[in-house]
C-alpha cells in the first residue's frame, strides 16, 4: 500500500510539473508570437555580434513590413525551408512585395537560396534579446546527461513522497497518544470525582445517622421526663 502511494504521489508531481512547463510555454508562445521564442546560436557566421550557445529571444509580433537594415532577423532558409537562418538585413530588394537580403557578420557575402530572397513567408522574427552562453545548457540535456538528470529529478520526488509518508505517520501516532493521554485525564478525574462523591456520600450517611441517634436520645429524653411527671400525679 505504501508504495501504491508513493508512486501515485510521484506520478502526481510530475503531472503538476508537466503541466506548469505547458502552461508557461503556451503563454510564452502568445506573448512572443512565434512557436519557439527561443534560438540557440549553432554556428560563427554572426561573429563576434553573436557567439556559438547564445540564446536568442525572438519577437514574432514585430511586422515583416517594419524590418529595416541593420535588424537581426530569424528566418526560414528560403531554397528549401529546412533550416533555420540568424542573420542581419543588409538590403530590401523590393518593396511589393517586400524582399529583402541578410548576410551574416562574419560572412564576406550574401548566399543565394540562404540569404535571400526572403519574404514574409520565410520570417520568423525579429531578435530582441540575446542571453550569452545560456545555450550550453542545452549541451547538458543531451543523452546520457538528460536521464541522469530526469534520474536525479524522480529520486527528488520519491523522497518527498516518502518523507511525507512518514511525517503523517508521525503525526497520526502523536494525535493518537495525545487523544489517549485526553481519555487517561479524563478518567483519572471521573475516579477521583466518584471518588469525592463517595466522600461525601458517606460523609451524609454518617450526617444522617448521628440525626437520627440523637433524634432518638431527645425522644427517650422526653419519654423518660413525662414517665416521671405521671409518677409524681
Amino acid at each position: 500500500m505504501a508504495k501504491k502511494s508513493i508512486s501515485k504521489g510521484v506520478i502526481k508531481d510530475i503531472i503538476i510539473v508537466g503541466v506548469g512547463v505547458l502552461v508557461i510555454w503556451i503563454g510564452l508562445q502568445v506573448a512572443f508570437g512565434t512557436q519557439n521564442p527561443f534560438y540557440v546560436v549553432a554556428s560563427g557566421s554572426m561573429v563576434p555580434e553573436l557567439l556559438v550557445y547564445d540564446v536568442l529571444v525572438v519577437q514574432g509580433h514585430e511586422p515583416f513590413e517594419d524590418i529595416e537594415i541593420g535588424d537581426i532577423i530569424v528566418f526560414n532558409r528560403p531554397s528549401d525551408h529546412n533550416r533555420v537562418i540568424v542573420h542581419r538585413v543588409v538590403s530590401i530588394i523590393n518593396d511589393d512585395p517586400k524582399t529583402i537580403r541578410t548576410q551574416g557578420d562574419s560572412n564576406p557575402a550574401s548566399i543565394p537560396g540562404t540569404d535571400f530572397p526572403i519574404t514574409e513567408e520565410e520570417y520568423i522574427g525579429k531578435v530582441v534579446h540575446v542571453l550569452p552562453q545560456v545555450g550550453y545548457v542545452t549541451q547538458l540535456l543531451k543523452p546520457p546527461v538528460n536521464y541522469v538528470i530526469i534520474a536525479i529529478v524522480i529520486g527528488i520526488m520519491v523522497i518527498k513522497q516518502i518523507t511525507k509518508k512518514k511525517k503523517e505517520k508521525m503525526n497520526k501516532i502523536s494525535d493518537l497518544d495525545d487523544s489517549e493521554n485526553q481519555d487517561t485525564i479524563e478518567e483519572l478525574s471521573d475516579i477521583n470525582k466518584m471518588e469525592k462523591d463517595s466522600e461525601y456520600s458517606e460523609h451524609v450517611e454518617k450526617s444522617d445517622v448521628l440525626e437520627d441517634k440523637k433524634d432518638e436520645s431527645v425522644k427517650e429524653t422526653k419519654t423518660d421526663d413525662i414517665s416521671e411527671k405521671d409518677n409524681k400525679k
